[in-house]
């Protein structure tokens, strides 16, 4: 079988399950999760997580950047301004090039500020950053960012941790039509069956955090998502029947008896 490769910005990758690492317990349990949920992308909220402090838990100690690739992200940001300086800072610190813009425009849904997100896409792309977009599904918005240099589109399914899971279908399938750079779900993961439909429908990836972090069992629901994702984007691959309202007998005519 031909190999199914995930590539963004010239990066290759086996997983097509990205996973954050906010909204557990502690970075042990974070780290386990992980590791079960067989990403080899993990999301690092810049502003959250202690990536320099070495007096506390350092995420490094738990989770190898050299095994796994920290996608440094600007959570938390409310301006254009912000969302720059953030990931100015990452690149500052640890190199990093590939990042995921987050501007968000209210608090209480945390829906993307899509004035300032293009605004900063167009900025960072210049000055060499490698752009994976949240966004929200709006196909016209979406192909701006995609023209103004995004390596990735990344559109919500639902509001950030809300479990609703794919809440505008017709957009989605839109975006997958029109889409040159990877298309990832990114929010609103609920269930393993959330990540199923959104790979079938054609999506390159799915970005999961609290689903993954607030289950019961955060390791058995890691698997199930890893499990999701495989399953689903295996199930595209395989070109499924066009549904119909008749039936169609599973055995052949000819030959009754």
């Amino acid at each position: 079988m031909k190999s199914d490769i995930l590539k963004i910005a010239n990066k290759k990758f086996n997983s097509r399950l990205i996973v954050g690492t906010g909204k557990y317990k502690n970075m042990k349990e974070c780290a386990k999760a992980i590791k079960i949920s067989g990403a080899e992308i993990v999301t690092v909220a810049v502003r959250r997580v202690n990536i320099i402090d070495r007096s506390k838990p350092l995420l490094m100690d738990y989770i190898d950047p050299k095994k796994i690739m920290y996608l440094p992200n600007t959570a938390g940001c409310f301006t254009s301004k912000d969302a720059l300086r953030t990931l100015r800072l990452a690149r500052e610190i640890g190199g990093w090039k590939i990042v995921k813009l987050e501007v968000l425009g209210d608090k209480k849904n945390l829906f993307p500020d899509m004035i300032e997100t293009l605004k900063s896409t167009e900025i960072l792309t210049k000055e060499g950053f490698k752009v994976m977009v949240y966004c929200n599904d709006d196909p016209l918005m979406c192909k701006r960012l995609e023209n103004s240099g995004a390596s990735a589109i990344m559109p919500l399914a639902a509001p950030i941790g809300s479990g609703l899971g794919i809440q505008n279908k017709i957009n989605i399938k839109i975006l997958r039509q029109q889409t040159k750079v990877p298309l990832i779900i990114d929010a609103g993961i609920g269930k393993a069956s959330d990540a199923v439909e959104a790979m079938e429908m054609g999506c390159d990836a799915v970005l999961i955090n609290t689903a993954i972090a607030k289950a019961k069992n955060p390791f058995q629901m890691a698997e199930s998502m890893k499990l999701a994702v495989i399953s689903g984007r295996k199930s595209f691959l395989s070109g499924s029947i066009t549904p119909s309202l008749q039936g169609s007998p599973s055995s052949p005519k000819k030959g009754l008896i």
